[in-house]
């Protein structure tokens, strides 16, 4: 009989929670909120903070290599993008009761998933062009539904990410559009590009709707606004016609636009290879799991020394 009562009470407990979320109202760190949402939003925005951090491993090698000191000035100022990101999120994690230091347990043990995408390497100057322009765009298209999300933490801190994404993807137009109309060689370049990361730009939003085992939980709790392929769709109508007017080819010959709808249908996406990487087994997983233990082993004496300074002053 107390089982059954406690089982109603918790019932009506989720009953209201969930009439808050549908009447839009913000879910702050002090309400209640059932376990599972919960779970799903510290897996979620852990996951993200972790793809921000393994995010500036693919362009910090090219700082140094860039063409230009503007070009150097501004890559260097996005990869401090993406490390500030990385702690907004990860202070948004932590209002839901976990520890930072668990979350980076997990990601650098590979308990913890990040973006398959960044398990590519860049291969060239037009690569960190092809990132800014397809990988942070479609990062834009996710992220702006989520200035929305039922979870108050996450949704601010989306907004300040929103407007330096813009700029990532602004810089990395800015990159494929100057190769495409340079010479012979840096079109090559810029085409090279986009043909590697265009697939798993697509693969950026997740598996499909019929496969997608947590969507059904995040749209209804309103964490998330639109399904994986209702984002991908956006991210294909909006970025054909720029490759279009840079004179660049999307790699896809099932690529068709239709004026009656004004969008694109596109072929079918390798899930077997975007199962592959986010098993550890892309081209640069364990490259990037390295360079982030690396990194952990190395700060220690800068975390050992910030905690004796925080226990002198307390």
């Amino acid at each position: 009989m107390q089982v059954q009562v406690q089982d109603e009470k918790e019932l009506a407990k989720e009953k209201a929670f969930q009439a808050r979320i549908d009447a839009g109202e913000k879910i702050e760190p002090k309400d209640w909120m059932p376990e599972r949402y919960r779970k799903q939003l510290i897996r979620m925005m852990s996951q993200h903070a972790h793809s921000e951090i393994v995010g500036m491993l693919p362009e910090g090698n090219w700082i140094t290599r860039a063409p230009s000191l503007r070009r150097k000035a501004a890559l260097l100022a996005k990869v401090q993008d993406e490390a500030g990101h990385g702690l907004y999120l990860y202070s948004a994690a932590e209002t839901l009761g976990i520890e930072r230091e668990e979350l980076i347990y997990q990601l650098n043990s590979g308990k913890a998933k990040y973006s398959s995408i960044f398990n590519y390497p860049t291969l060239s100057w037009a690569d960190i062009g092809a990132i800014g322009w397809l990988v942070d765009g479609a990062a834009i298209i996710n992220q702006v539904a989520l200035t929305k999300a039922s979870y108050g933490p996450y949704a601010r801190a989306m907004v300040r990410i929103c407007k330096e994404e813009s700029f990532h993807q602004r810089q990395g137009f800015e990159i494929m559009n100057t190769l495409a109309s340079g010479t012979d060689a840096q079109k090559k370049m810029a085409q090279d590009a986009l043909n590697r990361w265009w697939w798993p730009s697509l693969m950026m939003f997740g598996p499909p709707d019929d496969n997608s085992p947590n969507s059904a939980d995040l749209m209804a709790w309103r964490v998330k606004s639109d399904s994986n392929d209702t984002l991908r769709q956006k991210f294909v109508d909006r970025v054909a016609p720029q490759a279009e007017f840079m004179g660049l080819r999307i790699p896809d010959d099932k690529l068709k636009f239709h004026p009656e709808t004004e969008s694109y249908t596109f072929g079918e996406i390798d899930w077997a290879e975007f199962n592959h990487v986010i098993r550890g087994n892309g081209p640069c997983n364990k490259q990037r799991m390295r360079a982030r233990q690396k990194a952990h082993e190395e700060g220690a004496w800068v975390r050992e020394a910030a905690l004796a300074y925080a226990s002198k002053q307390a």
